[in-house]
C-alpha cells in the first residue's frame, strides 16, 4: 500500500503563533525520551545534539531553530482532541459492587489478527472464566472509556494502586459513538463529549448497552508493576507520556517522536511544542492529534470537552530537508 500524499510547506519559525513564548526545556525533555528511537534520515545527529542542550530556555530554543525547520503537512484547520489516563476504583476480584472486568489478551488473538466484534465478546462471554480478568470495575461505561483511553490507575480497596496499559485489540475498526448520536439525532456536535455520552448511556440503559456496541473495537490490557507513580502512561514508542507535551498523531503523516508545534484554538487554548509519542484509532490524518493531559480527574475533564480547531506543524531536521532539494 503506497504512503499517503499530502502537501508539505516548509515555513520560517517567525510564522509560528506564539513560538517566542513558550519555554521549549519541557518539550526537549521529552524529547529526549524517545529521540533515539526515530526512524528516517537526519535524526541521529539531531539526537546527538539534543543529549548535549545547556539546561537554559536559550539553549533549547536555539537547538530548535537552528537544527529544524517547521512543516505545514496537509491542509488547516486542525482537530484537537484530548486523552488523559483515568484513575478509577476497581478490585482484583468480582464483588457485588465491582463486577466488570478488564481483559489480558487471549492467546489465540495473534498479532494483525481480526477477532471478534465488541458485542459478539459480550453477547458470547467470550473472555468469561478463562482467567484472564486482570481487574474488576463498579461501572462498564468506565470499562468502555478505559479502552478508549488505552491506560488507566485502577485504586484497589486497600489503597494500592495498579497502573494497566494497552496490550492488544481485537483488530476491529474505531467507530466513534459520539458520531453515532449526533447521526441519529439525539445530540449535534458540540453538545457531544466524554462527559455527555457517560451520562447519556447511564439514562438510558439499554439503549446505552446498544451504542456502546456500535463500536466494534475492544482493547486489552496489560499490567505495568514497574511503572512509577510519578511516570505516565506507556505510550506508542513504549515511553512515558507527558503532559501537555506529548501528542497522538497518524504516523503516515507525521513521524513518531518528531517535535510538533501546536496552535490549537478553543477553550482551552494552547500555543506550544509538543512530541509524537503516541498513536490512536480515531487519530487520522495530517492535521489531526490527540492532546495528553494528564492522570486524573481534571486532566479527564479538559480532555472529555477538547474539540478545537487551528493548525499544527512538524518540526523536522534542517539537514535532511536541505539534502532533499
Amino acid at each position: 500500500m503506497s504512503a499517503p500524499i499530502a502537501s508539505a510547506q516548509v515555513l520560517d519559525f517567525a510564522a509560528l503563533d506564539g513560538w517566542q513564548a513558550d519555554d521549549l526545556r519541557p518539550a526537549l525533555s521529552a524529547f529526549r525520551v524517545t529521540c533515539n528511537d526515530i526512524d528516517g534520515p537526519g535524526w541521529q545527529p539531531v539526537c546527538a545534539a539534543a543529549a548535549r542542550v545547556p539546561d537554559t530556555p536559550e539553549a533549547a530554543r536555539a537547538f530548535f531553530e537552528v537544527l529544524f525547520r517547521p512543516v505545514l503537512i496537509g491542509t488547516p484547520p486542525a482537530l484537537f482532541t484530548g486523552y488523559y489516563e483515568p484513575e478509577l476504583p476497581g478490585s482484583p476480584v468480582r464483588t457485588p459492587r465491582f463486577a466488570w472486568p478488564i481483559y489480558a489478551k487471549p492467546p489465540e488473538l495473534t498479532e494483525g489478527s481480526v477477532w471478534h466484534p465488541r458485542a459478539e465478546i459480550e453477547a458470547r462471554g467470550l473472555l468469561r472464566g478463562r482467567g484472564l480478568e486482570i481487574a474488576w470495575l463498579d461501572d462498564p461505561v468506565e470499562v468502555f472509556f478505559l479502552m478508549v483511553q488505552g491506560s488507566g490507575r485502577i485504586r484497589m480497596p486497600d489503597g494500592s494502586v495498579l497502573r494497566v496499559g494497552y496490550a492488544a485489540k481485537n483488530g476491529q475498526p474505531y467507530r466513534s459513538i459520539g458520531q453515532e448520536l449526533v447521526r441519529r439525532g439525539t445530540h449535534t456536535l458540540d453538545q457531544v463529549s466524554a462527559q455527555e455520552i457517560k451520562a447519556w448511556v447511564r439514562q438510558n440503559p439499554a439503549a446505552g448497552a446498544a451504542l456502546l456496541d456500535h463500536n466494534p473495537s475492544y482493547v486489552f490490557f496489560r499490567r505495568l508493576p514497574s511503572l512509577s507513580h510519578d511516570a505516565g502512561p506507556i505510550g506508542a514508542m513504549g515511553r512515558s507520556v507527558t503532559p501537555w507535551r506529548t501528542i497522538a498523531v497518524d504516523p503516515a503523516f507525521v513521524p513518531l517522536g518528531a517535535p510538533v508545534w501546536v496552535e490549537a484554538d478553543g477553550a482551552t487554548k494552547v500555543r506550544r511544542l509538543m512530541i509524537a509519542q503516541d498513536t490512536g484509532s480515531a487519530i487520522k490524518g495530517a492535521q489531526r492529534a490527540d492532546i495528553y493531559t494528564g492522570s486524573g480527574q481534571a486532566a479527564g475533564e479538559i480532555a472529555g470537552t477538547m474539540k478545537d480547531g487551528g493548525r499544527m506543524l512538524v518540526l523536522l531536521p534542517a539537514d535532511a530537508l536541505l539534502a532533499e532539494d
